[in-house]
């Protein structure tokens, strides 16, 4: 079983490290702005860290959950690549973010359009699993035949 969800492990390893690196990075901007919690405003600098951070900390859930239906459902080396994209997107918008407001526009569209990939590949696994183990019809058979 192990070797069918190493890859999704290993990203959701990673996703946890850039969370973990996405945390510090407010704590660092709030010790070198003199902003001590619970404060969450500040200079425009620490505000857009902080907002890169809460809106990845949001949105972190709902990608392990496409992460791993895709990965289970439909196939575990693509839903790693799309998870790795997907960090990688994050990582940009949230040093876009910290540069400025603008910058974040790319790497968001990019990284919602992954997410939206990631929730078409797991409705199509999930859809597949149902029509053969509950309705009998291998999809797949149906279309290599």
């Amino acid at each position: 079983m192990l070797d069918q969800i190493h890859w999704l492990a290993a990203v959701t390893v990673l996703g946890v490290l850039e969370q973990a690196y996405f945390f510090l990075q407010v704590i660092y901007a709030r010790r070198l702005f003199g902003i001590s919690p619970p404060k969450i405003t500040g200079p425009p600098e620490f505000e857009r860290i902080f907002r890169a951070q809460v809106n990845s900390s949001e949105y972190f859930p709902i990608f392990l959950a496409l992460l791993w239906q895709a990965g289970l459902f439909f196939h575990q080396g693509l839903a790693a690549a799309l998870g790795l994209l997907y960090l990688y997107a994050r990582y940009c918008y949230f040093m876009g973010y910290k540069a400025s407001s603008s910058e974040r526009l790319a790497p968001i569209y990019f990284s919602s359009g992954v997410l939206w990939t990631l929730l078409a590949v797991s409705a199509l696994g999930i859809l597949h699993f149902f029509l053969s183990h509950h309705v009998g019809l291998n999809v797949l058979k149906l279309l290599t035949a």
